[in-house]
């Protein structure tokens, strides 16, 4: 009997978005930064339409500064984790990954090389499927963010765009929130550097 492949497939009901570190301090220093904002803006909306839980880290508030108001994350309301490690996987992060029944994991953020790098290897090893927003991450350096994107591939994560997941998310035009979520790709996804100009 032939082995059973694991191609990806992502349904609302066992997915969570990571949303990692988008932070103020980092706003001069990373490449097409505006750009990640919109697009990780653009999955939180989807999440909160599709009823898909949200966990935001911020790497060393107290020297790096909160989360960008654009991004769209609610304070009051939504799980914000203070961390240091080069991962997202706080022990309540983990708590919650182990009591949640996820299946799959969505994220975006910086840096790549970095804590997304590091939180998607930490994930593999705990049997999650991890699926990588490329428009929806970046670096200090594109070299540092196209080999960690890379590396990533290569133990497993699956690298795919804003617009690809959600519409995966939904499924099917008759989904009843295909209308709201249409209108989050109804305009094209900022290129963020992942391709040459002559390519788009």
């Amino acid at each position: 009997m032939a082995a059973v492949r694991n191609i990806g497939k992502v349904c609302t009901k066992s997915s969570i978005l990571f949303l990692c570190d988008m932070q103020e301090k980092f706003r001069p220093m990373i490449k097409h930064y505006p750009q990640i904002i919109e697009v990780s803006s653009r999955m939180l909306k989807a999440a909160r339409i599709l009823q898909i839980p949200v966990v935001t880290t911020e790497q060393y508030p107290k020297g790096l500064g909160q989360t960008v108001p654009e991004l769209g994350v609610d304070r009051e309301k939504d799980e914000i984790h203070a961390k240091t490690c080069f991962s997202m996987l706080v022990p309540k992060v983990e708590k919650k990954l182990d009591q949640g029944g996820f299946k799959s994991v969505i994220i975006c953020g910086i840096e790549t090389q970095a804590c997304i790098q590091n939180t998607t290897l930490d994930l593999l090893e705990r049997g999650l499927d991890v699926h990588v927003i490329a428009d929806g991450c970046s670096s200090r350096s594109m070299l540092d963010r196209m080999y960690a994107f890379d590396r990533m591939k290569q133990s497993g994560a699956f690298i795919t765009t804003s617009e690809a997941m959600i519409l995966q998310l939904v499924g099917d035009f008759a989904h009843p929130n295909f209308k709201e979520c249409q209108k989050l790709i109804k305009d094209s996804a900022p290129t963020s550097g992942l391709l040459p100009e002559s390519q788009l």
